[in-house]
């Protein structure tokens, strides 16, 4: 069984009000006498948090507020010890604003890591950077539509 679950209010192992990894990491043995073999975490990647975590900042750490990158480390070991799977939750279609990417991105307009526009159009928003001209969102401003080809004209 497949279990999902969003850190900030799980479970609160450190008593700051918001949930974190070690949380759910003391809830394993519910969770196992309850049937679960996989546990899917909603986004726990450093975030401004101006989306609940959907505006990721850095793929490649675990936001402090959830316990960092030891607290999934040992999440992930709990876990194995039960034969219980962790699935995180990749936002693969944009970055937050703050990602390093889009700041890069923003400077230099041989960057085509977003979706950029020369001209206005519906649902686009003014580069905040020297490379002026417009990007595409997902959802929100804060939030640059990554580009995998789908804004490319086909030949």
């Amino acid at each position: 069984m497949l279990y999902q679950v969003y850190p900030q209010s799980f479970a609160d192992a450190d008593g700051d009000g918001i949930g974190d990894l070690d949380g759910l990491a003391g809830s394993l043995d519910h969770l196992s006498w309850l049937g679960v073999d996989a546990v899917w975490i909603n986004p726990c990647f450093v975030s401004p948090m101006r989306d609940a975590g959907y505006d990721v900042a850095d793929f490649d750490h675990v936001d402090p507020r959830y316990g960092g990158d030891a607290a999934l480390d040992r999440l992930i070991a709990e876990a194995d010890r039960r034969g219980i799977a962790v699935l995180l939750d990749l936002v693969a279609g944009h970055t937050s604003d703050q990602h390093p990417w889009f700041q890069a991105a923003i400077a230099d307009d041989t960057d085509h890591r977003y979706v950029f526009s020369d001209r206005a159009a519906e649902g686009f928003e003014p580069v905040p950077g020297p490379r002026g001209g417009f990007y595409k969102p997902n959802f929100f401003a804060f939030q640059p539509a990554l580009d995998f080809g789908y804004a490319r004209r086909r030949r």
